[in-house]
């Protein structure tokens, strides 16, 4: 194989081996209940959960089986991303077990495969003519990114290429069909995904055909005449979902409006946009291409600065699960789809090795932490699809606008693309934590961890030791091959009031040394050299922007990098009727008891009084308050304690 050399290698190849108390807790959580656990439902054995006919379609394209297909047109995916995990489990973790489970199912996604390379059960079993005409809706390239993505990291992890083979058929395939060149089609998925797999492939072989594959796509999208309206033209303007025709159709659902270069406003599908901008930041790093950083710079400033939510959530709607406009972020009728948080995951890190600044590591944690992590239960079995900022449990159950927004998360979905993105998300969490810029190390992110690389030449060994997020001391340790000098970078929280650093014992000025919020030490490094930094993890308010109308007069209450919320088990019903008192101070301590441990937030504040309204419906007389004591606990563990009432954003009162 044609590996890519030393030199294209990207800071996104540095991977780190995770030594972290927190975080280890749901890597092993991934790999010995979510992994297994997955596997038992893509194959239709767990009974509480919804089935899924992912094998049983591999089973039936490969001929072991007689059947019809079942599902979405785009359930191999699933499959996918559960093979794209179990790799970075197993290079994390030897096991031979889950291995030949794995091998079993490669073998059965090659037998799948047609004698040209084609790949998808859903036309191979139902409709093996139509391949290739309804990119719009059908997932055929879609489908195809995940498969690659799976068989790249699970070569790496094992060395064994049958998947890697099989996908490199399939994109060979793709290519011949595909392309800039006359009698290819001029077209491009419906839902971006292969753009940023073919990426990861090229990478992997060095194939120039595969990055320029890419380019072709994201190059293509958006241009006139716009295919996807040409397509859905010459299918009588049918969609797949329907069968019926429509009116007419958007091409910004599929940010295929305009072409990428000229576009600054996040729109449509959300999940679809990021993982293109994913895709537009590999390209613009490995083409050097201007324009698309700087459309990815424009796409990232919108997006994150006019349309996220607080937990690190983007799309706020359910129509189309979407971006709408600015500043429209709705806490209950929210939409903030796990796969959204997780493609914005991907983007911040491409965006990092674009260029070292920390507004793209700071929303990377705030996702992480927040809107991912509390998308799955702490049993490992149980997953939030939307994940709301405020729930009321009878409205989600009895108003048909709320009934996207779950009080508890469910077992498995139909459409069950985010449970195994977490799971492939967690266990490839040790490419997220530092990437390189020519001889500076930067730390991303504050886990626990060790990294070995080279800095200016020399081979340099750090690692990263803390009790984060519930303390703010990191401790770093370099160790140099031989005495050198080099840098080492520290990201400075957008949340964080202040730090202190010490090298050496001597406190460092940071009003010198902060670029583009990281703290860039550079010095002559010797063997044990020891970097502390002391950030003050303290429960402190938030307030949105004026124009951000769903949360006027309201605050939330963030400590370190987690966002907190209020729940009735803690609180009692209705949250609507608590407010904080605006002055009032936060007590916080760590209960050992609250579901495997957490820093819990108290602050004053009233309630108002039930039984002490006196009048019908409505009243001309205010209700009666009284005094209250507000609990507040980290977001991504709400949920967990059955179903009831939460709440982000509380309203604020004076004392």
């Amino acid at each position: 194989m044609n590996k890519i050399s030393e030199n294209q290698q990207t800071a996104g190849n540095l991977s780190a081996a995770v030594r972290d108390d927190f975080w280890g807790r749901y890597i092993r959580l991934v790999q010995e209940v979510v992994i297994p656990y997955q596997y038992e439902a893509l194959y239709d054995r767990v009974p509480e959960a919804e089935p899924s006919h992912a094998m049983a379609n591999f089973e039936i394209a490969a001929g072991r089986k007689t059947g019809e297909f079942h599902g979405f047109v785009f359930q191999d995916s699933d499959v996918a991303k559960w093979l794209e995990a179990v790799g970075y489990s197993l290079h994390l973790k030897r096991d031979p077990g889950l291995e030949a489970r794995a091998d079993a199912v490669i073998d059965l996604v090659a037998a799948a495969q047609q004698p040209d390379g084609y790949l998808n059960t859903y036309f191979t079993i139902k409709e093996p003519g139509k391949r290739w005409t309804n990119l719009q809706d059908c997932h055929e390239l879609y489908c195809a990114g995940h498969f690659i993505e799976a068989a790249v990291a699970y070569y790496e992890a094992t060395g064994k290429d049958k998947l890697l083979n099989t996908m490199r058929r399939m994109a060979d395939h793709i290519d011949s069909i595909f392309g800039p060149e006359e009698g290819k089609l001029k077209g491009y998925d419906g839902h971006q995904e292969i753009e940023l797999a073919l990426v990861k492939l090229y990478r992997l072989t060095g194939e120039e055909k595969y990055l320029k594959l890419s380019s072709f796509f994201i190059d293509q999208r958006g241009q006139e005449p716009n295919f996807l309206r040409q397509e859905w033209e010459a299918r009588g303007r049918v969609t797949h979902w329907s069968g019926t025709q429509t009116n007419s159709m958007d091409p910004s659902y599929n940010q295929a409006h305009l072409p990428v270069r000229e576009q600054s406003e996040a729109v449509g599908h959300a999940v679809r946009a990021v993982y293109m901008y994913t895709a537009m930041a590999d390209l613009a790093a490995l083409t050097k291409d201007s324009a698309l950083r700087d459309a990815c710079v424009r796409l990232w400033d919108n997006m994150t600065g006019k349309q996220m939510y607080i937990t690190g959530g983007i799309g706020s709607t359910h129509q189309g699960e979407a971006f709408t406009f600015d500043y429209d972020l709705p806490n209950d009728t929210v939409y903030a789809e796990t796969c959204a948080s997780i493609g914005l995951i991907f983007f911040a890190r491409r965006m990092l090795e674009l260029e070292p600044d920390a507004r793209y590591a700071d929303v990377m944690e705030r996702a992480l932490y927040n809107n991912v992590l509390g998308s799955m239960a702490q049993d490992g079995k149980h997953y939030f699809y939307v994940n709301p900022l405020e729930v009321w449990p009878q409205a989600c159950t009895c108003n048909p606008d709320k009934h996207h927004v779950k009080s508890e998360r469910q077992g498995w979905f139909g459409c069950a693309c985010c449970p195994p993105n977490v799971a492939r998300l967690l266990t490839s969490m040790n490419q997220y934590i530092y990437t390189v810029h020519g001889d500076t190390l930067y730390t991303n992110l504050y886990i626990g961890s060790e990294v070995n690389t080279t800095l200016g030449g020399t081979a340099v060994a750090v690692s990263q030791q803390s009790n984060y997020p519930w303390e703010g001391t990191v401790t770093l340790q370099v160790n140099p091959g031989e005495a050198a000098e080099f840098g080492i970078a520290l990201r400075i929280p957008s949340w964080s009031s202040s730090a202190e650093i010490r090298v050496g014992g001597e406190t460092l000025s940071l009003d010198e040394s902060v670029q583009q919020g990281y703290c860039v030490i550079r010095r002559v490094w010797n063997a044990g050299d020891t970097i502390e930094l002391k950030l003050p993890m303290e429960a402190h308010r938030v307030y949105a922007h004026p124009e951000l109308r769903a949360d006027a007069g309201k605050t939330a209450i963030q400590r370190g990098p987690l966002v907190y919320c209020l729940e009735a088990a803690d609180n009692g019903t209705p949250l609507n009727s608590i407010a904080l008192h605006e002055s009032a101070p936060f007590t916080e301590h760590f209960e050992d008891s609250l579901l495997g441990g957490a820093v819990v937030v108290k602050g004053q504040g009233s309630r108002i009084e039930q039984a002490g309204w006196s009048g019908g419906l409505y009243s001309r007389a205010k209700a009666p308050v009284e005094a209250a004591t507000i609990t507040a606990i980290p977001y991504y563990l709400w949920g967990n304690r059955g179903s009831g009432e939460m709440k982000v954003w509380i309203p604020e009162s004076k004392a």
